[in-house]
């Protein structure tokens, strides 16, 4: 008596708990008994896709024909959509089970053999790819329907979550985890001060992970999030040529978004087109309320003799309301304030150049390591080359060793280019910077609009308050915080010897 497998498959986790999978596997026994074929081994498919052929079950199956080639004749299915829903797919599986000497049987469609069976085995096949095409058809308009009306229906992009709206539709809300790491990666790409390892890296140290498995965001997910309008509160149609406002909350602004796209296509930043509009408020925006975390904006009002004034104010609680050149001065005076003594930055930069050093140095001995690993690999590889003209080894031998020293010249020559430092000068930069933060305050009142904007973000990366009381900033640049030292306090940095004149403490 011949010998057939039974192969039985449900798409869905809901079909597994109804008759469907014993449905099948009872027609299909039943259609061996009528045709005198015994049943040699069971496969039973629960919940999978039938989009693609690489299933679990299916897969063993396939191994099963192979091992036991010559013992099994036949495959059952209970209908050829069970088996395989793409045409390609379904002849390509057909011909390998051909080859293993196995034919295909249907318990709903009659086929066989003959030119007619192959035929309809065939038309059969063409049938059910076209009703799966058709399924997603339905479903591609239907998700393009929800984003037509501004509603987001996959699953929630890193720094949002899924939830449902007053209406009960699908929709997106901000991750209290990680909508806060997204806002700042775009606020620190957007200042054109950072490259996008750097954000990557500082967002990663304050606590960014994956959703489902917690793990560091890949770069290449999170150059993915910087580039997704999603964040903007866009929605984009699948072939990208329709953009529709999201019902959503943004994470960030139109204006934050689009200068973040501009850093990353390399292209020098200016100031936004409402810089550019405001250019007597070098502020606007930049300093929040510190009542309800409004950025202030700015505007004139005309006084009872016709006279124009300008002012900063809050445009959400009203709370702040102050005079431009009152407020650009309490600016100034803040910068005043927070500015170290000289001798605290001069001892920083002996610190950093000592630390520069030391990393040249190191990067001189790892770069001198690695290149002697490279000429040591590409001596293996041209000995490996000798030994298969020499007929010593074998081609498949070399190939799998050629592979394999590939790999690792590769992983060297990344290695390498990770270890060499950037060269500039170092003693200018530190000279600069010393210029800069012992003359904040007046280089803020010298500069041009774009400057004094790159000045205050460079200072200040996430923005000042200001209340009644002043300004304030829950952060300021790290050189800041570095230097920084409360009154009535010491400082703890030590009074260095072996510089002459010995700075004071």
């Amino acid at each position: 008596m011949m010998r057939a497998v039974l192969y039985c498959r449900v798409s869905t986790e809901e079909q597994t708990k109804n008759l469907s999978l014993q449905t099948q596997q009872k027609a299909c026994a039943d259609y061996c008994q009528r045709h005198s074929l015994e049943v040699d081994k069971v496969f039973v498919e629960e919940g999978e896709s039938a989009k693609t052929t690489n299933r679990t079950e299916f897969q063993k199956l396939l191994a099963y024909c192979r091992e036991n080639k010559g013992r099994v004749q036949t495959v059952v299915v209970y209908s050829l959509s069970r088996f395989a829903r793409n045409a390609n797919d379904h002849l390509a599986v057909r011909a390998l089970l051909s080859g293993f000497g196995v034919s295909l049987r249907s318990v709903n469609e009659q086929i066989d053999e003959s030119s007619t069976g192959k035929f309809l085995e065939s038309v059969l096949a063409a049938v059910n790819q076209l009703d799966n095409d058709m399924r997603a058809d339905r479903t591609k308009a239907g998700m393009q329907a929800a984003l037509s009306k501004g509603r987001w229906t996959h699953q929630a992009p890193i720094g949002y979550l899924n939830a449902a709206g007053k209406d009960g539709q699908s929709t997106l809300i901000p991750d209290p985890d990680r909508a806060g790491f997204v806002r700042k990666a775009f606020d620190l790409c957007a200042t054109g001060l950072h490259t996008k390892r750097d954000v990557l890296r500082i967002v990663t140290n304050e606590g960014l992970r994956t959703v489902r498995s917690n793990k560091r965001v890949t770069p290449q997910t999170f150059d993915r999030v910087l580039r997704n309008p999603i964040y903007a509160g866009w929605l984009l149609s699948f072939d990208g040529s329709v953009r529709t406002r999201g019902s959503f909350e943004p994470l960030v602004t139109d204006e934050t978004f689009n200068r973040a796209q501009a850093v990353l296509d390399g292209k020098r930043l200016s100031v936004t087109p409402h810089q550019r509009n405001h250019p007597e408020f070098p502020l606007r925006r930049f300093v929040r309320c510190g009542h309800c975390e409004r950025p202030l904006t700015g505007s004139k009002s005309t006084g009872r003799k016709g006279v124009r004034y300008a002012y900063y104010h809050c445009p959400r609680c009203g709370k702040v309301r102050v005079h431009k050149v009152e407020f650009e001065q309490a600016f100034t005076e803040y910068l005043t304030r927070l500015q170290p003594k000289p001798g605290c930055v001069r001892l920083l930069n002996e610190i950093i150049l000592d630390e520069w050093k030391q990393k040249q140095a190191e990067s001189l001995a790892q770069t001198t390591a690695l290149d002697h690993q490279l000429n040591e690999l590409q001596e293996r590889k041209d000995k490996l080359a000798d030994a298969v003209i020499d007929r010593v080894i074998d081609p498949d031998t070399y190939q799998r060793k050629l592979d394999k020293l590939n790999e690792e010249i590769t992983l060297a020559e990344i290695a390498a280019n990770d270890a060499k430092l950037d060269a500039f000068d170092v003693v200018v930069v530190l000279n600069f910077s010393e210029h800069v933060i012992l003359n904040a305050a007046r280089l803020w009142t010298e500069y041009s609009l774009a400057q004094k904007q790159r000045l205050q973000r460079i200072l200040f990366p996430e923005g000042v308050t200001f209340t009644e009381s002043g300004f304030g900033t829950a952060a300021t640049s790290l050189i800041f915080n570095l230097l920084q030292q409360p009154e009535g306090e010491k400082t703890r940095m030590a009074t260095p010897t072996g510089f002459e004149p010995v700075l004071p403490p």
